[in-house]
């Protein structure tokens, strides 16, 4: 007779346990982007809702905004650093390709040996990880998952490029997710539309690097290679965000069983002030609903875009534990991750 494999053991359900948030020192206000580009500070603002955002210094590296925010989380999560046993990391600003730095910060942290891995997802990247996350503890391979969404965008940000200059900024959140009796994390609604790949993209491949040098890689005033950076369609990712991702959120309320009625909370993915007023309007949300406005002070973090407004809207007493809160992230490839999560 074949021999069975056992069957897992994991926790009927799961939920976010703790959050915690790291922005950089330095503060940029619009002021400091016009000296790069010709426009307004009354434009940045009517366009994108950005007043200022946080650039890393040299010594705040993905890990250590990693490791300061992780080490909030599981402080918030009421647990000790080896009580983690899987790191999930979501970024594309860390430039070594191997090892990912999640083993690195789960050392950092004292983790002792955790499953560790990075993934890239751009901005629904921390989406991705949650709902790795939830997969694990349910089925049984882990008790309690970091995740954490960093980026450090002022390093793939072209100052001159009049369209983002003023877009990025940088930081990192993370939130422990552990197992609970009831649920805490809803199915996760998530997926790609990879023929709209080239509309959210890095300007030069990195291998465009190697070899002889080349006439052809884009170069600044003084004839010096531009290093990579991101670079978009705007108005396509405007239409794509606001028409497209809200019926995304949409469907992970209705695979939730939550009506728009039900929620106490919308964190979307803070990608610009018209995007988020427009899907709030879209999806109809009551006037009760609080909405996360990070990127006013924030801009655009990508992966750590939701945990750092998560945690802000938390500390600030805007939102408490046990709310429900829709979150949606959306970006670069273009993909996307929605889902209704209980705060802790």
């Amino acid at each position: 007779m074949t021999a069975r494999i056992k069957p897992a053991k994991g926790s009927p359900y799961a939920r976010i346990l703790g959050v915690g948030g790291y922005r950089p020192t330095r503060v940029v206000p619009n002021e400091e982007i016009l000296k790069y580009i010709d426009s307004s500070d009354e434009w940045i603002r009517s366009r994108s809702g950005i007043s200022t955002r946080h650039w890393a210094g040299p010594d705040e590296t993905v890990a250590e905004m990693s490791v300061a925010a992780a080490g909030k989380a599981i402080a918030d999560a009421g647990i000790s650093p080896d009580d983690i046993d899987a790191v999930i990391v979501s970024t594309v600003s860390h430039f070594k390709q191997t090892p990912s730095i999640a083993t690195e910060i789960g050392h950092r942290l004292g983790a002792g040996n955790p499953a560790a891995f990075d993934i890239s997802a751009a901005c629904a990247g921390f989406g991705y990880g949650l709902t790795l996350a939830k997969g694990l503890i349910v089925e049984g391979s882990a008790s309690h998952v970091l995740v954490i969404g960093v980026e450090r965008l002022s390093d793939l940000t072209d100052k001159s490029d009049r369209a983002t200059a003023f877009l990025f900024g940088d930081g990192a959140g993370a939130v422990v997710v552990g197992p609970a009796t009831e649920p805490g994390i809803g199915p996760s609604v998530w997926g790609s539309e990879g023929d709209k790949a080239d509309v959210i993209t890095q300007t030069v491949p990195w291998d465009d690097f190697r070899g002889p040098e080349r006439d052809d890689l884009p170069v600044d005033a003084d004839g010096v290679v531009k290093f990579p950076a991101i670079t978009q369609e705007g108005q396509t990712v405007f239409r794509w965000a606001v028409f497209e991702m809200a019926k995304v959120a949409q469907q992970a309320l209705d695979a939730a069983g939550i009506s728009p009625q039900d929620l106490d909370v919308f964190i979307p993915h803070q990608a610009n002030m018209r995007i988020i007023d427009s899907m709030v309007k879209t999806l109809k949300l009551p006037e009760h609903v609080t909405v996360a406005r990070d990127i006013e002070t924030t801009g655009n973090t990508s992966a750590a875009s939701i945990p750092l407004a998560m945690e802000r809207l938390l500390a600030t007493g805007q939102a408490k534990s046990g709310d429900l809160a829709l979150v949606i992230g959306f970006g670069a490839g273009l993909v996307y991750a929605a889902t209704v999560v209980t705060l802790p």
